[in-house]
């Protein structure tokens, strides 16, 4: 990496469905922490210039250098989708693949268990299915484990229900730790937040 690159945006992106009917499911838990790390840097979205997203642009991290220029996103295009928005604003901020961060829900993991890494596979995952053909893997993402379905639920009826009221009421306890582990991802880099979150 670059100086440049070194100083370029972090690019933080949500990945869920759009609209009020998604709010709540399993596959929408990207953009729960997207919204909480707005409110940490005390932003609101608003729909961006130049992508199908919704964006909240600010800084992440302690006074000095540690210091980063965030963007934060919310793509609008619907998960399997999200590439295309994805690409244009890593084009219009001008942030290197290794700066861009994908927050998404991880059917391989119990729930509320979180994985940092950088590249591999979309493991069946819409979304990074989608950035990946349109950016390649080298990107973050932090896998927030939502467990396998009960029973023969199908795999799409159970990412795309609510958490259960058992889930809900932990939910906000992982959210934010999942906000934590980005801010600390950000700031501190990708081993330090392995070693913190990772669990």
């Amino acid at each position: 990496m670059t100086d440049d690159d070194a100083n370029a945006p972090w690019l933080i992106v949500g990945l869920g469905n759009p609209g009020p009917e998604y709010a709540g499911n399993r596959h929408n838990v990207g953009f729960m922490v997207a919204d909480l790390l707005a409110e940490r840097i005390r932003g609101k979205f608003k729909r961006a210039q130049k992508a199908q997203a919704q964006v909240v642009e600010g800084r992440m991290g302690p006074p000095g250098p540690a210091n980063r220029r965030v963007v934060l996103a919310k793509p609008m295009s619907y998960m399997n989708l999200s590439g295309g928005p994805v690409t244009a604003l890593r084009d219009f901020y001008k942030v290197p693949t290794a700066h861009i961060v994908a927050v998404h829900d991880e059917l391989d993991i119990d729930y509320g268990v979180l994985r940092l890494k950088i590249g591999g596979g979309d493991n069946g995952h819409n979304g990074l299915k989608s950035m990946t053909k349109s950016m390649g893997p080298e990107y973050h993402r932090l896998r927030f484990g939502i467990g396998r379905p009960p029973g023969r639920m199908q795999v799409a009826d159970f990412v795309l229900k609510d958490f259960s009221s058992t889930e809900r009421k932990e939910l906000d306890h992982f959210v934010d730790r999942a906000a934590d582990a980005v801010e600390c991802l950000v700031t501190e880099g990708l081993e330090r937040a392995q070693s913190a979150y990772n669990s």
